[in-house]
């Protein structure tokens, strides 16, 4: 006969030590597994957050008193805003009026210095554009800042981003309204030309206030058939969220899309 059986009540209190020890124990385990589920809910959260929220990040209303830069460039204190959608006469610019120079670049900076002092500038964050500069649509008292320099005919239409001015350009041409009674250079092609002149300088920090920053809901109205086209237009690379991101080109789905090729 075993031990086990001769001495029943030793092994009755020997089971009843390893059954203490297992309650014991079980809390411990329990709690563990209970931080280690917690821990990997709290990392797919927060990847979840990151997949979602850099979109809304992106999209910010500035508002304040900018001042002008040129045509189509505002800066508020040390940032730059491009309006969307146009291209203005760049401010070195001449044009070809009636056979004698007209600077038509000059003009276009002082319309739009004009409009812009009617009141505060409201500008709604589309993106950036290739040197940094965030790029929205702004209005002063209701008025479509980048819309009014194009029907004054001193701003072309960029319809690869934005076709909401095509109408007001095609009426501006048709009237030979500004450069379009002109003989005159297209922006892109003169900033090609004078490549110095198109590197915008850094703007300066300066006591005034800085504008007020409102998070607002995203939208994107650019569009890319592929990335060929977006580093054409300036736009690549383009992050989650930016206009113009589609996840059909992000081949690695880190949330960059048309960066640029890494080689093994």
């Amino acid at each position: 006969m075993s031990n086990a059986a001769q001495h029943p009540e030793g092994l009755r209190q020997r089971i009843e030590q390893h059954l203490m020890r297992l309650d014991l124990v079980r809390p411990s385990f329990n709690l563990l597994l209970t931080a280690r589920c917690y821990v990997a809910f709290m990392r797919k959260l927060l990847i979840l957050v990151a997949l979602i929220f850099p979109a809304s990040a992106q999209a910010q209303m500035l508002l304040g008193n900018p001042h002008v830069v040129d045509g189509d460039t505002l800066a508020y204190n040390g940032t730059y805003v491009r309006l969307h959608g146009i291209d203005a006469v760049e401010l070195d610019q001449e044009c070809i009026r009636g056979g004698e120079r007209w600077r038509c670049g000059e003009e276009a900076g002082t319309v739009l210095t004009e409009l812009v002092a009617r009141g505060t500038v409201n500008c709604r964050q589309m993106g950036y554009d290739q040197y940094g500069r965030a790029v929205a649509i702004c209005s002063v008292d209701r008025l479509d800042l980048g819309k009014r320099m194009v029907q004054a005919g001193l701003a072309v239409t960029l319809p690869q981003y934005s076709r909401a001015y095509v109408a007001d350009e095609q009426a501006a041409k048709a009237q030979q309204i500004g450069i379009w009674a002109s003989e005159f250079e297209q922006p892109a092609d003169y900033r090609a030309a004078h490549p110095q002149k198109a590197l915008p300088q850094a703007p300066r920090r300066t006591e005034g206030r800085m504008p007020t920053i409102v998070p607002t809901s995203p939208t994107n109205e650019v569009y890319f058939r592929n990335c060929r086209e977006a580093r054409a237009a300036g736009y690549a690379p383009m992050y989650r969220g930016q206009p113009g991101y589609r996840p059909e080109m992000d081949g690695d789905n880190d949330g960059i899309a048309c960066e640029p090729y890494r080689g093994r």
